[in-house]
């Protein structure tokens, strides 16, 4: 009876507390969430104050027996689950099953898995905080109202099985109303001029075209342009107004989660899932050689940029040793709170600065690594000496023409020697040639015109969404907490209602389908104002200016209201979506319609369920040469393109007397076996696509991209494989010796 537990979420994050806080503790893990509610029922009784009932989960039994016998022997537990509302509802779960077994919990929050910080949790145990459990509860009722409220109008009008979320449909209705608005844009011409000039013997330098007359041009088409630039020849130029000043560019914030999965999707192009899985690692633990498991992060979970005192010395102290004291402010910087920030925790740092990414690098996987990295830059950025550039702004002007040039010439690059802020993935498209102004320049010199380059360009629709932008936007709009927001994306991309391709976020046909039945028919419910106000609601019952039931009955009142008097027409609805045609069923002679199954939009019998025939859409089967000339080697039939669960195959047209299939396959042969052929297939967990051999599991030829047959002209591989990037475009590559090519450049080496 002389230990005391201590009861955290992890093993790992076990293992490192163990490492620090000996004999005297005994340190188990419960593996994550030891209850939830059980997914056959709505669990949340809203007759009796909306109480919630929560079952152990399948497999937990044996842990949470354990985690008894084990505080029955203890003199004392102390429940140090994550420190944010998930954790504190996960500490009063793993409370409630103990508590028969010992009454003396305490709660222990750890920030950070280092030795400092556990020591200084331990000297400062708290009380559960019944109002973040609540709070916790609270959003796990109203998301499990809305989705078993929901789906099941979703299911009346148009499959089952599709489901709505009280967050995820909002996020669903940004990415959707971003589709429409790209769909229906229209581009519009506009033309930019750009001069070259020259001054003396300087090197010549550009600028752009700014002011006509005074007034900001107004170059439509091409006839304007051509029209300017000849008149412009005519004119004389100098040198006006020339601008020098010093500006000064401050480093950016420590990292929050958002801006952490943000700035990791652009530069290392991690998912948001994937960054927070590897900065999770980093704060549990660590092993790093003879020191053992040491957390390397302070806690992930944060919307705070918060610093405190003694992290920002050691990083002053660490900036002063190793970059110079023109590089330590004079005063610690302070970062702005946000508007939606509960400053609960710290930002996302580094634990020590004696754990540098050159010293860790050998203990890291690489792409943990790179995360570290990343933090390490951020952190150390943030508390360093401003970047100095000396601006020149240059006025070139003739006639009634005024043309700009600028440039910024770095002085100091301060925080720059760590982090570039200013980063980009790719180069700016579509950009005006730029240049150096030279220095010497001096108002009143004549400046020679060199060339004057007209450019068209078009109007451009809004940007498809990433991940980033998309938590980015979700952030600003107050939607979703620092816990959510990798799940609200991975959520509605396993839901089939959104395609990431190329790491943009496309809205499917069936996600846009979803969201008009939602927008149309729940109007209050899914929209921006709604989803935030009800987080802000969450906020107060957590800060305790509000109860529970309450905000649970100004929620479901309205809510039920809406969905009642919805449901009444759930049939008439399901009519309105269903599209007829001028075709006939070629079996029973009805009339063919368009509905909604669980493969997408299709064509059936009206005559249903008395005839079963269907048939994909014309736009949507796959090019009908592929069954031609192809015959069922069981009866001797045609083969034609049917649509299933895992897309387009071939299927006997004598169905249902003959049920024989095939695979759709690229029609090349599989350069492994030379026996089989390509065909796409989807990977069971995940439903990824990626290409393998029809004699599958005899050939075990594999690749995520599609495969080519074109011979590589360098090292004659016999196929090659599809590529795109946003900065080349479509090409194809060869996957032995990686040469990449356009398909001219094939052509001319055939």
């Amino acid at each position: 009876m002389e230990k005391a537990l201590i009861i955290v979420e992890s093993p790992a994050k076990a293992k490192t507390i163990n490492k620090y806080l000996g004999n005297e503790y005994v340190v188990e893990a419960s593996v994550g969430h030891i209850k939830n509610l059980p997914k056959s029922k709505l669990s949340v009784d809203v007759d009796k104050n909306f109480e919630v009932v929560y079952e152990t989960i399948s497999g937990k039994e044996e842990v949470v027996e354990k985690l008894k016998q084990k505080s029955a022997k203890c003199k004392s537990v102390f429940i140090a689950t994550d420190p944010d509302r998930e954790g504190e509802a996960i500490a009063a779960h793993i409370a409630e099953e103990i508590g028969s077994s010992n009454g003396n919990i305490k709660r222990v929050l750890f920030h950070e898995i280092t030795a400092s910080g556990i020591k200084a949790a331990m000297a400062h145990p708290k009380k559960l905080n019944t109002n973040l459990v609540m709070s916790q509860q609270a959003r796990r009722a109203m998301d499990r109202i809305v989705g078993y409220k929901i789906s099941p109008f979703i299911w009346k009008t148009l499959y089952y099985g599709l489901s709505a979320g009280r967050v995820q449909s909002v996020a669903l209705r940004l990415i959707c109303e971003r589709e429409v608005a790209i769909r229906g844009f229209v581009p519009e011409e506009y033309w930019s001029i750009t001069g070259e000039f020259q001054t003396g013997s300087s090197e010549p330098f550009f600028a752009k075209l700014m002011r006509v007359s005074g007034d900001d041009p107004h170059i439509p088409n091409e006839t304007t342009a051509i029209g300017y630039v000849n008149d412009i020849r005519r004119q004389k130029f100098a040198i006006g107004a020339v601008d020098r000043r010093m500006v000064k560019r401050s480093p950016p914030p420590p990292f929050i989660t958002s801006t952490l999965q943000q700035e990791a999707a652009k530069r290392l192009r991690f998912s948001a899932k994937r960054t927070m899985s590897l900065a999770q690692k980093l704060y549990e633990g660590v092993e790093l050689g003879d020191e053992g498991s040491t957390g390397l992060i302070t806690y992930m979970r944060t919307d705070s940029t918060r610093l405190s005192d003694e992290a920002v010395s050691q990083v002053r102290e660490y900036i002063y040793e190793n970059y110079g004291k023109e590089y330590v402010p004079k005063e610690p910087r302070l970062f702005k709170k946000g508007k939606a920030s509960q400053d609960a925790h710290e930002a996302i740092r580094p634990t020590s600065m004696k754990y540098t990414p050159k010293v860790v690098m050998k203990f890291l996987e690489k792409d943990a690594y790179l995360l570290y990295e990343l933090i390490w830059n951020r952190f150390l950025s943030c508390q360093m000496t401003p970047a100095q550039f000396e601006q020149i702004s240059v006025e070139v002007t003739g006639g009634d023409y005024l043309f700009r040039a600028s440039d910024q010439i770095p002085k100091f690059r301060g925080f720059l020697q760590v982090y570039d802020d200013m980063a980009e993935e790719n180069g700016k498209e579509d950009e005006d040639p730029t240049s150096k102004v030279p220095e010497n320049v001096a108002t009143g010199q004549e400046a020679v015109v060199r060339d004057i380059l007209p450019r068209q360009h078009f109007t451009k629709p809004p940007a498809r969404f990433t991940e980033s932008s998309l938590v980015k936007e979700l952030e600003s709009l107050g939607i979703g907490r620092p816990s959510t927001y990798a799940l609200i994306v991975s959520t509605v991309i396993d839901r089939k209602y959104v395609e990431q391709t190329d790491r943009k976020l496309f809205a499917t046909d069936l996600g846009i389908q979803v969201n008009m039945l939602l927008v149309e028919h729940f109007p209050n419910i899914f929209n921006v104002k709604f989803t935030a106000k009800m987080e802000e609601e969450l906020d107060t019952i957590a800060s305790g200016k509000q109860k529970y039931v309450k905000v649970m009955k100004d929620f479901y009142n309205p809510f039920i209201a809406a969905v009642e008097a919805v449901d009444k027409k759930a049939t008439s609805i399901k009519k309105s979506l269903i599209e007829k045609t001028d075709e006939s069923c070629e079996q029973c002679g009805k009339p063919m319609v368009i509905k909604w199954g669980r493969n997408g939009r299709f064509v059936a019998c009206s005559g249903y369920p008395a005839c079963k025939n269907t048939k994909p859409l014309p736009e949507d089967a796959l090019d009908q040469n592929h069954a031609e000339g192809i015959v069922c080697d069981k009866c001797g039939e045609n083969m034609v393109v049917k649509a299933g669960r895992f897309g387009s195959f071939l299927g006997c047209s004598n169905y249902p007397t003959c049920t024989n299939t095939k695979p759709i396959t690229l029609g090349i042969k599989c350069p492994k076996c030379n026996e089989g052929e390509i065909v796409e297939r989807k990977t069971r967990k995940r439903n990824r696509s990626f290409f393998g051999c029809t004699r599958y599991p005899d050939c075990d030829f594999a690749s995520w991209d599609r495969p080519v047959g074109e011979e590589c002209g360098q090292c004659g591989n016999p196929y090659l494989v599809a590529k795109y990037t946003q900065a080349k475009g479509n090409f194809l590559k060869c996957p032995e010796c990686k040469e990449e090519f356009v398909r001219e450049e094939l052509a001319a080496s055939a």
